[in-house]
C-alpha cells in the first residue's frame, strides 16, 4: 500500500471501529442465557399459564358473566377471574381476558423461538390496554369483567369480538377487537354509551417475552419509538429504566425487540402522556414497557389500531405510517447509511429472494456481495490504478526521500511538483476506498436486523441472524466472548491476507512505521466486537475478502499494465503541467512556510 492508501484503509477502519465502539459503549452488559435454559424456561412458563380457547356464540347478543351470583351490582362490576378467549387469524392469535378485555397473550403463529417453543411476543396478564373511565371516581377497564360476544365476520374476512362491560343505570362500554385475515394489524373501537367524556385516559403494558439465543442481544436491540402526525419522532434504546414525555398529536408509539414489534395507532392522535420503559431481573423477559396518554373520542367513541407482529421491513412500510423506521437501517452519526439500505441493499435482496425465487439465504448473501463489489470496481479500479502508479514512481520519490532526507518541506514540495508534472493524483488511492466505506457500514446495519435471515441455516451456522458457535467455551474471555465463532475467524484471517497481499503490491512509506502496521492490527482488534455478531455479517465480510483478493489479482494481472502506465507518464511529463487551484494554493502555502523557517528569529 502506498500512504495515502494505508490513510483511506485506516480512516475506513477507524470510523467503522468508532462507530461500533459508540454503539457498544452505550449498551448494559447483562448476563448470557444458554440455549437449554431457554428451553427449560419456555417449558416452564408453558405449564404455569396453560391457555385454552372459550366457544363464543356467533351472534351480537351479550353472554351472562355468571347467572349463578345473584346480586344487586351490574354485572361488570362483580367479582371474578374472568375466561380467556382467542381472536385469530392466519398470522397471529390474540388471547384476552375478560376480566379487563385485556390483551395478555400474543403469540406469532408462523414463528418459533430460538429453543423451538411458540413464539409469544409477550404474555400475562401484567400486559394489555386499561382506559379509565368517567365513572364510580374514575375506574379502570381493567377492573370491569366484560362479557365477549362475537361479531359476524365481515366481507372481506374480517373476524372481530364485541367485549360488553354493562354499568347499569343506560352506561355501557364496548371494547370491539377486530382482526383481518393476514398480519397482525388489529383494530381496537372503544364506545362509551352513557359517559360524557371527549376522551379517556388508557395505560398500555407490555412485558416482551425472551425469544432468541442471547438476551444479552436482544436487551441492546430493545428499543421505544414514538411519531408525531407531522412525521416527527425519536426513540430511545431499553438500557434502563427510562421515562419521557411526549406532547399532542402523537400518531403511533411501539416497542421493538430485536426481530419483533409491537404498535399503538391513532388516526386522531394521542393527547399528551409519558412512555417509560425497564429491563426487568427476570432472565425469561426482555424489557416493560409502560405507556400513558388520552384516547380522544368523537360522539363517545375512540379508534385505534395495535400492529403485533415481526419487524419485516416489507411489511411495516406498507402501511406508510413511518412504522419502518423500527426496522435500524442507519441512525446517529451514520443515519445516511439508512438510504442506501433503503434504496440498493434491500430492494436487490428482496429481488434475489422474491422474484428469482432463491431460498438459499447463504447463496443470496454471496450474490449481494457480488453485486455490491461489481457497482464499486470502477472505485476498486481507480485505487489498483494510482497504486500502480506509485510503484512505477516509487524509485524517484526514494531518491526525493534521500537528497532531502533533513528536509520535509522541501521534500513534500518536491513530489507534490513530482506528482503534478506525472500527472498522479497522491489521494488517487484513498478517496476511492473512502467511498466504499458507507456501504460497509450499511451491512453492519442491514444483516443483524432482516428478520428473513432469522432460523435460516447455511454451511455450519443454524441461524444466520446470531452468531455461529463452533465451540462453546466453559468460561469467558474478556473483550472475547465464551464462544468461537468460525466465520468470523475466517472473516479476520482473509483481512490478514488482504492487507499482506496489498502490502506486497504497494510501496511502501518508511517514515510512516505505524500505517505499515495498521492493516494487520485492526482486524486483531474487531476480532472481539465480530465474534457475538450475526453469522450472516461476519460471512458476508468474508466473502468480500475472498472476491476482493480475486478481483485485486485480475485487475493488477490483466487490465493494469505497468509499462503502458510507465509510458504514460513520461509522455504527461512532456506536457504542460495544468495545476489544479487547490494545487496551487497548497504550494504557495508551502513556499511561504519555507520562507519564513529561513528569516533568522526576530529579537524580543
Amino acid at each position: 500500500m502506498d500512504r495515502n492508501q494505508i490513510i483511506g484503509f485506516s480512516l475506513l477502519l477507524v470510523l467503522l471501529a468508532a462507530y461500533v465502539g459508540w454503539n457498544s459503549k452505550t449498551q448494559k452488559e447483562y448476563q448470557t442465557q444458554k440455549q437449554k435454559q431457554a428451553t427449560a424456561d419456555s417449558i416452564a412458563y408453558a405449564k404455569a399459564h396453560p391457555r385454552a380457547a372459550v366457544p363464543l356464540p356467533v351472534d351480537s347478543t351479550v353472554a351472562t358473566v355468571d347467572t349463578a351470583v345473584q346480586n344487586a351490582l351490574p354485572p361488570a362490576l362483580r367479582q371474578g377471574a374472568g375466561q380467556e378467549v382467542v381472536l385469530e387469524n392466519a398470522d397471529v392469535a390474540l388471547t384476552f381476558s375478560t376480566r379487563g378485555a385485556k390483551l395478555i397473550n400474543a403469540r406469532l403463529k408462523n414463528y418459533k423461538t430460538f429453543g423451538g417453543q411458540p413464539l409469544d411476543l409477550f404474555s400475562g396478564t401484567n400486559n394489555g390496554l386499561a382506559f379509565t373511565l368517567p365513572y364510580d371516581n374514575g375506574r379502570s377497564t381493567a377492573d370491569l369483567l366484560f362479557a365477549p360476544a362475537a361479531v359476524a365476520a365481515l366481507a372481506d374476512g374480517t373476524k372481530a369480538i364485541d367485549f360488553v362491560a354493562d354499568l347499569g343505570g343506560g352506561k355501557r362500554v364496548d371494547l370491539i377487537y377486530s382482526l383481518p385475515q393476514e398480519q397482525g394489524m388489529a383494530q381496537l373501537t372503544i364506545r362509551a354509551t352513557g359517559l360524557n367524556a371527549s376522551a379517556l385516559p388508557f395505560t398500555w403494558n407490555v412485558s416482551g417475552r425472551k425469544t432468541e439465543r442471547d438476551v444479552t442481544v436482544e436487551r441492546q436491540n430493545a428499543q421505544v419509538y414514538h411519531q408525531y402526525k407531522d412525521g416527527d419522532g425519536d426513540y430511545f434504546t431499553i438500557r434502563e429504566a427510562k421515562e419521557e414525555t411526549y406532547k399532542e398529536n402523537l400518531q403511533w408509539m411501539g416497542f421493538r425487540k430485536h426481530y419483533f414489534s409491537t404498535a399503538l395507532l391513532s388516526d386522531d392522535g394521542f393527547n399528551r402522556g409519558v412512555l417509560k420503559a425497564d429491563v426487568p431481573k427476570d432472565s425469561a423477559t426482555v424489557a416493560v414497557v409502560n405507556a400513558k396518554g388520552e384516547l380522544p373520542l368523537r360522539n363517545g367513541e375512540g379508534r385505534l389500531r395495535w400492529y403485533i407482529g415481526p419487524n419485516k421491513y416489507k411489511v411495516l412500510k406498507s402501511y406508510k405510517i413511518g412504522l419502518d423506521d423500527m426496522v435500524p437501517l442507519g441512525s446517529g452519526l451514520v443515519f445516511f447509511v439508512r438510504y442506501i439500505n433503503k434504496g440498493i441493499i434491500i430492494p436487490v435482496f428482496n429481488f434475489l429472494h422474491d422474484n428469482l425465487g432463491i431460498m438459499n439465504m447463504g447463496v443470496i448473501i454471496m450474490l449481494l456481495t457480488l453485486f455490491i463489489r461489481l457497482i464499486l470496481s470502477f472505485f476498486t479500479y481507480k485505487s489498483y490504478l494510482s497504486s500502480a502508479k506509485m510503484r512505477v514512481l516509487k524509485p524517484e520519490i526514494d531518491q526525493l526521500r534521500e537528497e532531502h532526507k533533513d528536509n520535509q518541506q522541501a521534500l513534500s514540495m518536491e513530489q507534490m511538483k513530482l506528482y503534478r508534472t506525472a500527472g498522479v493524483n497522491p489521494l488517487g488511492g484513498c478517496l476511492p476506498m473512502l467511498f466504499q466505506l458507507p456501504i460497509l457500514i450499511a451491512m453492519y446495519s442491514f444483516f443483524p436486523s432482516a428478520i428473513e435471515l432469522r432460523q435460516k441455516s447455511f454451511l455450519w451456522a443454524p441461524d444466520l441472524s446470531t452468531y455461529d458457535s463452533v465451540l462453546d467455551l466453559p468460561f469467558t474471555i474478556p473483550f472475547y466472548g465464551d464462544h468461537v465463532s468460525l466465520f468470523t475467524i475466517l472473516m479476520t484471517v482473509s483481512s490478514l491476507m488482504l492487507a499482506l497481499y496489498n502490502r506486497n503490491m504497494t510501496p511502501q512509506d518508511p517514515n510512516n512505521p505505524l500505517l505499515k502496521w495498521m492493516p494487520f492490527i485492526f482486524p486483531f482488534l474487531l476480532l472481539g466486537v465480530f465474534n457475538k455478531m450475526a453469522a450472516a455479517l461476519t460471512f458476508y465480510y468474508f466473502f468480500a475478502n475472498v472476491v476482493a483478493l480475486v478481483q485485486q489479482f485480475l485487475i493488477q494481472k490483466v487490465f493494469i499494465n505497468e509499462t503502458k502506465i510507465h509510458a504514460q507518464i513520461k509522455e504527461n511529463r512532456n506536457k504542460p503541467a495544468q495545476q489544479s487551484k487547490w494545487a496551487q494554493r497548497l504550494e504557495e502555502m508551502q513556499k511561504a512556510q519555507a520562507e519564513r523557517a529561513k528569516q533568522p528569529p526576530r529579537r524580543k
